[in-house]
């Protein structure tokens, strides 16, 4: 990834939903000052082609469920989830928290949750613009709790008509689930294709 601005950056909803529309996405830094980032190549999920394996698949076929699914149910929580855990604190803090709650209020943020016995066991969040969901992490309490958060919303957005999932960059427990690495102009054709449509993700 490279950063593609100064630091401390406003954080204002329109700010961000711009330069999410322009393939740029904020990070904190170790000063806790924040800074415009893109990545080439891109990390993406392509949705006709999403792969879970099938432990995965069993696991979810269980009955009863051995988890339940929530989406918006505490974004909040979810977010903060993130921040603490497995190091990814080391580029979301709580001036981000802020930012991405506003987003959540105006409509353009989600949660994906997996509860287990009325406990947040794990999820995910991400930006929500036209066509495209713009992943951007994701926790667990409980093992597979984020993995099935993650095969939710894959099914969600094919659901709701969505055309991009974007994860930023590709590792090697994304690449498991079929995400792919493409280059960034590649990328930015995709994503303003996919703006020009809207979808809803909450209908």
């Amino acid at each position: 990834m490279s950063s593609s601005s100064s630091q401390d950056v406003p954080l204002d909803p329109e700010t961000l939903l711009s330069a999410y529309a322009q393939g740029l996405f904020p990070m904190a830094g170790s000063d806790d000052c924040i800074a415009w980032f893109t990545a080439d190549p891109r990390g993406i999920f392509p949705l006709d082609a999403f792969h879970a394996p099938q432990s995965l698949r069993q696991l979810m076929r269980k009955d009863p469920p051995v988890f339940e699914l929530r989406i918006d149910h505490d974004f909040a929580a979810v977010m903060s989830a993130c921040m603490t855990s497995h190091g990814s604190g080391q580029w979301i803090n709580d001036r981000l928290i802020s930012a991405y709650q506003r987003l959540h209020e105006l409509g353009f943020a989600h949660s994906v949750e997996t509860w287990k016995d009325g406990q947040l066991a794990g999820g995910l969040y991400g930006v929500n613009l036209g066509a495209v969901f713009f992943g951007e992490s994701m926790f667990h309490y409980v093992a597979n709790a984020s993995k099935i958060a993650l095969v939710y919303l894959v099914g969600h957005l094919r659901r709701h008509g969505y055309e991009l999932l974007d994860c930023q960059a590709v590792t090697p427990h994304l690449r498991r689930f079929g995400c792919i690495d493409i280059p960034a102009k590649d990328y930015m054709r995709r994503l303003h294709h996919a703006l020009q449509k809207h979808c809803s993700f909450n209908d």
